[in-house]
């Protein structure tokens, strides 16, 4: 049954994140934190009629007919055949269809969706830290609009792959990108999807719902429909629910521990926010996220990686983790006509931003105290002596 949705995350006085540098940025995240308390409060209210707000001064900004659809090659041909790259399926057996199948099917399908941090280079104009900004607010409408996780990440895969088919996006077009792919991952998702008009709404008048369908085209065109990859979020529930299993019972009925599973999409909530994030293959993330949780060995068995395959990643997380751990716990949360047995696919918010800052001072920290390697100290050695 359909619900109504409140329009926690959205107010009249919303103005639109600016994804500037430097001051631009404080301001935003300052203003962002400020609506989400003011917004929260109002979860629990009637939702009242959706007005269109217009304003009478809307910045020009750049033309939709500039964003070019460019010949994008993911389609899944040969999607049934096996890879060299694809070993022994890790998932139990399966008494609906073939778990080696399945499991290639999945391999396949990840390694034919593409994604890459070098898309930046093509957008001068963008700077990883909007990227950040950008997906933090999407997170934080996505629990407004109490949508799942999956949604979610649907959406970040779906703006990383559009930017890479595309070249010199201005920042003001970053919004309504972003907003647009949340809707057709929505759409996509779930049962009772954000109408068009709650969309335009969540903009504070930014973009007209007119925006909002122009860009969908656009972005289904780029992405030649391609539009069900597996996401990190869905590999590491299906490793953790390997992980947890008995051996009688089916892989479809829920096994693992929500409070444990929460902890764990918080991370990786933490992780691809970052930019550095899209180095590694979404089942390489989710797995080195549940090596953090679990011994190394179980997530390399239920992922079918090997240690070499994640070791890389599971270092580069290593800050996150402690961000994670310094800030505390994350809690179970109940929501609104939200089964307790589903509370936990809910996308939440945190103050991420926040986190991210923290994870960059450990990383500058950590590259100052750690020492040159025994050649580096040779060199310079030598070079003191020759001087």
């Amino acid at each position: 049954m359909c619900r109504k949705r409140s329009l926690v995350g959205a107010s009249a006085n919303w103005k639109p994140v600016q994804f500037g540098l430097g001051t631009e940025e404080t301001e935003a995240a300052t203003t962002m934190s400020r609506r989400s308390g003011r917004l929260q409060r109002r979860s629990e209210n009637v939702p009242q009629q959706i007005s269109k707000v217009i304003k009478s001064n809307r910045k020009k900004t750049q033309p939709l007919s500039k964003l070019h659809c460019e010949k994008n090659h993911l389609v899944l041909e040969g999607i049934s055949k096996p890879c060299d790259a694809v070993v022994t399926s890790p998932l139990p057996h399966l008494g609906w269809g073939s778990s080696e199948d399945v499991w290639v099917k999945m391999v396949v399908r990840e390694q034919n969706y593409k994604h890459s941090k070098n898309f930046m280079l093509k957008h001068p104009a963008i700077q990883p830290r909007m990227r950040s900004i950008l997906l933090d607010w999407l997170i934080e409408v996505s629990e407004a609009y109490t949508l799942h996780r999956q949604t979610f990440y649907l959406a970040q895969d779906y703006f990383d792959r559009f930017m890479l088919t595309q070249n010199n996006v201005e920042k003001n077009m970053l919004q309504l990108i972003g907003i647009t792919c949340l809707f057709i991952a929505s759409k996509m998702e779930e049962t009772c999807p954000p109408k068009l008009s709650e969309m335009a709404y969540i903009t504070a008048g930014t973009y007209y719902e007119e925006e909002i369908l122009q860009m969908e085209l656009i972005i289904l065109k780029a992405l030649r429909w391609n539009l069900c990859p597996e996401t990190a979020v869905s590999w590491l529930k299906l490793y953790f629910q390997v992980a947890s299993m008995n051996h009688d019972s089916d892989l479809l009925e829920p096994q693992f521990p929500q409070d444990a599973y929460i902890q764990m999409t918080r991370l990786l909530d933490l992780c691809i926010l970052n930019i550095n994030s899209l180095d590694f293959e979404y089942r390489v993330l989710a797995a080195s996220v549940l090596s953090h949780f679990i011994q190394q060995e179980t997530a390399e068995k239920v992922s079918g990686l090997s240690k070499d395959a994640i070791q890389l990643c599971v270092n580069w997380m290593a800050p996150f983790v402690e961000s994670v751990g310094w800030f505390g716990r994350a809690t179970l949360r109940d929501f609104i006509k939200i089964k307790k047995e589903d509370r936990h696919n809910i996308q939440t918010h945190t103050d991420y931003m926040a986190m991210l800052d923290d994870v960059s001072l450990k990383e500058v920290k950590n590259q100052l105290l750690t020492p040159p390697n025994s050649s580096e100290k040779t060199l310079n050695s030598k070079r003191t002596t020759l001087q």
